[in-house]
């Protein structure tokens, strides 16, 4: 894993803010920059992103096509899996539910979704995790376009599993009909990645 922004040493708040931080956590009012390898830079009129199940393509849009899908607005707690934590995260974007609609797919296909992004990354996830407004492939952070080092043009955000879920730079969400470890869960990260139950590894409950 590259960090190319250091932490500026943990953050203590208060009660209420130790309330919302998951086991093992400490607050941060900065936005490290964690990657897997190079920064990606994809020109727009480059960008698609695909919903895939087996060979068959659900839906395709270019990036004046995603656009133009109804937009959502939310605010949320993001943490990541090296113990960092930043409260109030603003993002819009796509939800998942949004986007199976715009495929005309009244339910996801399968129960279990491997997210190809450029560059190589991909990860796992369970669709009841991205369903349900509980997902979305964000645009914008904080009212601006969202930088290719947080991910830019458009990641998914997972905001209640640990951050390396939601994988950045997002092209393809291939609907599979089991799971399978994506690039992190493939070395031994969780399948699944819920802070809140400190699911960091392979072996934690």
């Amino acid at each position: 894993m590259l960090v190319t922004r250091g932490f500026k040493g943990k953050r203590r708040g208060g009660d209420a803010d130790r309330l919302r931080l998951p086991p093992g956590q400490f607050l941060t009012p900065e936005f490290p920059v964690l990657t897997a390898g190079p920064t990606q830079h994809t020109k727009l009129n480059n960008w698609s992103l695909v919903l895939q199940h087996g060979g068959s393509i659900l839906g395709k849009w270019s990036w004046e096509q995603f656009e133009a899908l109804p937009q959502t607005e939310i605010t949320s707690d993001i943490h990541c899996v090296t113990k960092w934590s930043k409260f109030d995260t603003r993002w819009r974007g796509v939800t998942i539910d949004d986007l199976l609609r715009a495929a005309g797919l009244d339910a996801a296909p399968t129960d279990f979704l491997l997210a190809h992004c450029d560059g190589g990354y991909t990860t796992n996830l369970l669709v009841a995790d991205l369903i349900e407004a509980r997902a979305m492939i964000a645009t914008h952070f904080d009212d601006l376009p969202l930088l290719p080092s947080h991910g830019g043009p458009a990641r998914l955000l997972v905001p209640h599993l640990y951050f390396w879920k939601s994988a950045k730079w997002v092209r393809r969400l291939a609907f599979r009909d089991a799971d399978s470890p994506g690039f992190w869960e493939s070395q031994g990260y969780h399948l699944r990645g819920d802070p809140w139950r400190e699911q960091r590894y392979e072996g934690d409950q």
